[in-house]
């Protein structure tokens, strides 16, 4: 979800303008989303390497995150949303993840859309505190290294009860990946969009899962 502090630059306003407005296009689009057929929703919201920015900057969407959450939580309750977080939550304010746990636990049994909130993720340090859990049931003797199998390095991810994402969209013109889902997202579709993520509205969704419905996907195979 790129773009936010550039659309608030670009009306001379301040960075955190644009993370607000942001997050109401995040609610519009995850309303959006089961009219268009989607099931599975991961939006990243705040990175690893995101804590360089601003103390200022931080600090005001934590508590964005926060407030989301707090005033999302019936809504989304009610709409038959599941959310959930990935990430590591070990430098997260407590009283965030207290948040967090409640609204995932408040919605746990609903269906019509998983919605997946990545805050303080990052697909390398996924990756390694995998790693760690796997080199750990390893010296316990519960895992041969050398029969380790890739469905058991994906049971040791953040999104092990989820499916790996058909497309990935990135708005705001860059094409980068930027340390997202790296492990996951190896056969996805990728989408670069020039749009700002406070402008991506839901029509625009619909056009690119319209192109998307007519890519060829092979996973590295070819078709008869």
């Amino acid at each position: 979800m790129d773009g936010n502090g550039r659309w608030a630059k670009q009306r001379g306003w301040p960075r955190l303008v644009g993370h607000r407005k942001g997050a109401e296009r995040v609610k519009e689009i995850t309303r959006a989303c089961p009219d268009f057929g989607v099931k599975y929703l991961t939006v990243y919201a705040f990175s690893t390497e995101n804590w360089k920015r601003s103390t200022e900057e931080v600090l005001g969407l934590m508590a964005l995150f926060a407030r989301y959450i707090q005033r999302e939580a019936d809504v989304l309750s009610a709409e038959g949303v599941r959310m959930r977080f990935i990430g590591d939550r070990g430098p997260l304010d407590p009283k965030l993840v207290r948040l967090m746990e409640g609204i995932e636990a408040r919605t746990a049994s609903n269906t019509r859309l998983n919605l997946t909130v990545a805050i303080n993720y990052g697909g390398r340090d996924e990756l390694r505190r995998a790693a760690i859990r796997l080199a750990q049931s390893a010296v316990a003797g519960h895992l041969d290294p050398a029969a380790m199998t890739e469905a058991e390095l994906s049971a040791n991810l953040d999104t092990a009860d989820l499916p790996d994402p058909d497309l990935v969209i990135r708005t705001s013109g860059e094409t980068r990946t930027s340390n997202f889902l790296p492990w996951q997202a190896a056969y996805s579709e990728y989408e670069f969009t020039p749009v700002l993520w406070p402008d991506f509205t839901p029509a625009k969704l619909a056009e690119i899962l319209g192109g998307f419905g007519g890519r060829d996907r092979r996973f590295g195979g070819v078709k008869p």
